[in-house]
């Protein structure tokens, strides 16, 4: 199981959502499919749906043990997956 760190931005939209979920998946895609079984539509907030399939959105990055990944990549047991929101300003 992996441990994923959601961003309040998220939390504020899924009341009762805690900061840290443990979910089940061997591929960021995975894991987010199981946040969505938890937590319904949390996926779309996270993916955009492509014709070649989704994709995380623009405004987020998700980092799986410190690393930047992609939906594809490699989840271990224990990986701490952290989604984190884009910073901008002006």
């Amino acid at each position: 199981m992996a441990q994923v760190v959601l961003p309040t931005t998220l939390t504020e939209l899924f009341p009762g959502a805690p900061k840290r979920v443990s979910v089940e998946g061997e591929t960021v895609l995975e894991v987010l499919d199981g946040l969505d079984v938890q937590f319904p539509g949390m996926r779309s907030r996270i993916c955009e749906p492509l014709e070649g399939g989704p994709r995380i959105r623009r405004h987020l990055m998700v980092f799986v043990d410190d690393e930047r990944c992609d939906l594809a990549d490699e989840v271990k047991q224990g990986s701490e997956v952290r989604l984190v929101p884009a910073l901008s300003g002006g």
